[in-house]
């Protein structure tokens, strides 16, 4: 018979999802998965690069030899944030780039794709789809994660996401909410502000959610963000916005999971312990930790501290069984699902031709100026500091150009070694000497460096050409391929543009 203290401790660990490192459970995990661990979240340093898929499937069978209901979840949002595809860049493009072709029909192929590989490999969470609103041009860690900037048409396609992860018999997690895309901080660095009032997330932020909420979405992950309007506290720690606006307003019934409780707005304010007894005590399920230094005491510490807060009655202990029966009712439904045919059914090992993420990225490319190369070019790929959420994912056109223009010749140009744009454009427009040149960058806002050097070297050379692997800027006139994600596939379908082999596609279905 268990101990109450034992039956505690179960509870609190059974609220727990941690990162860890490897490609495969260490002992302690297995250890703890055992005791009533809720499961874990995979990350880009779990996943083996030479062969992906095999080894998240290797990963998740031990993991499920320890207990058959464990809970595996991944961030693979495609394009940006892939941690499947990590050492080549993703399959699939990512929100803007669906959200650009607005084919309803399209984002929801994609998604089951996704979902269908995942399941596979034994993962049956998905922390996506991005629910955010990119409501501010400057927004340093949503921008190209979003569907786009209509409230309506990211509604639309989180919905359409929610459905296709649900065809593969995967569940699906719609976050931040209630919504980061507004913000000018980014929420592993500090604490954002989302100064609107009520009436105006009511408007923008919540629309999103709602229509996931109403596809059934699985699981809403909340953002490390304060919104003065609802409540001092951030969202993942007020009762304001969980309980009252999420469960009760929008009538959300499923898990609540946090947003990682080692990102700065948490651990750099009130810390772990105290972030994970606060999120608790105001409604939230499923605690996210992902950092890479966490091990054994880290775990066994936040499970004490989620113990000990019961214990003095600062956490009713039917909130802790609450938030713990949650994550166990969705884990027993998911391992319920390991015999649907979509999951084991055949998928391919890389894309094809008709891949749903290759048309997608084809169908997102737009074109302004005349791009087509007159010979082999030289290709210089702007490197500046990517984002905490992607990590350090491949990008750029130059592989993809040299596949298919022989003679091309390939630089990576990195800020933190090259900081003075002038240098480097003279640089650049010299090495091309009269030949062909391609600028390829993922930031191109004015202020930026990649833009300091596009503007720099096109005042020397009217006939650059730039594939925009971000967000395009509308004040920037140049020649010009924009992808609107730096995936894989991205890259691929604008370098058949510049070689010629395929002509750009109209957005619409």
């Amino acid at each position: 018979m268990t101990s109450p203290d034992g039956e505690l401790r179960r509870l609190a660990l059974g609220v727990l999802l941690p990162g860890f490192s490897g490609s495969s459970p260490p002992g302690w995990l297995l250890d703890r998965v055992a005791d009533g661990l809720a499961g874990v979240v995979l990350f880009a340093r779990n996943v083996d690069a030479a062969d992906p898929d095999e080894g998240v499937a290797a990963l998740t069978a031990q993991l499920r030899t320890t207990r058959p209901d464990v809970l595996v979840g991944i961030d693979e949002e495609g394009g940006d944030v892939t941690r499947l595809d990590h050492a080549l860049g993703a399959r699939v493009p990512g929100p803007a780039a669906l959200g650009r072709v607005d084919d309803l029909t399209l984002s929801r192929r994609v998604a089951q794709a996704t979902g269908v590989r995942l399941a596979r490999a034994g993962v049956r969470l998905v922390l996506a789809p991005v629910a955010d609103v990119h409501a501010d041009p400057d927004n340093p860690v949503i921008g190209i994660r979003s569907f786009g900037p209509d409230p309506q048409l990211v509604a639309r396609h989180v919905a359409a996401t929610v459905a296709g992860l649900h065809d593969a018999g995967v569940a699906a997690t719609a976050k931040h909410f209630p919504g980061h895309g507004a913000t000018r901080d980014d929420s592993h660095l500090t604490a954002p502000v989302l100064d609107a009032d009520l009436d105006l997330l009511r408007r923008r932020e919540l629309v999103p959610f709602r229509a996931a909420v109403a596809a059934g979405v699985d699981v809403v992950m909340t953002a490390h963000v304060r919104y003065p309007a609802l409540d001092p506290a951030v969202a993942t720690l007020s009762h304001r916005v969980v309980t009252d606006l999420l469960r009760g307003e929008l009538g959300f019934s499923g898990v609540v999971m946090s947003d990682g409780l080692d990102m700065y707005a948490i651990s750099g304010t009130v810390g772990r312990a105290e972030g994970a007894v606060q999120a608790l005590a105001a409604g939230v399920d499923a605690l996210c930790l992902g950092g890479e230094s966490l091990d054994l005491a880290h775990v066994d510490g936040l499970a004490a501290a989620i113990a000990a807060a019961v214990r003095d009655g600062r956490l009713p202990q039917q909130r802790l069984a609450e938030a713990a029966g949650r994550v166990v009712a969705l884990a027993a439904r998911l391992a319920a699902l390991s015999d649907r045919a979509g999951a084991d059914s055949p998928g391919p090992d890389s894309p094809g031709p008709d891949d749903p993420g290759r048309e997608a990225a084809r169908r997102a490319i737009e074109v302004s100026g005349s791009v087509v190369l007159t010979g082999p070019p030289l290709v210089a790929e702007l490197v500046d500091a990517g984002s905490i959420p992607a990590g350090d994912v491949p990008w750029g056109v130059g592989a993809a150009v040299a596949a298919k223009v022989p003679g091309t010749r390939v630089r990576r140009v990195d800020a933190a070694t090259s900081s003075d744009p002038a240098a480097v454009a003279a640089a650049l427009v010299a090495e091309a000497g009269t030949g062909p040149l391609v600028l390829s960058a993922r930031h191109t806002r004015r202020g930026c460096w990649p833009r300091a050097v596009i503007d720099a070297v096109a005042a020397a050379r009217p006939d650059l050409v730039l594939v925009d692997h971000g967000l395009p800027a509308p004040d920037l006139v140049v020649a010009r391929v924009a992808t609107w994600s730096a995936s894989r596939v991205s890259a691929e379908a604008a370098a058949d543009v510049l070689a010629g082999v395929q002509r750009w596609l109209p957005s619409s279905p």
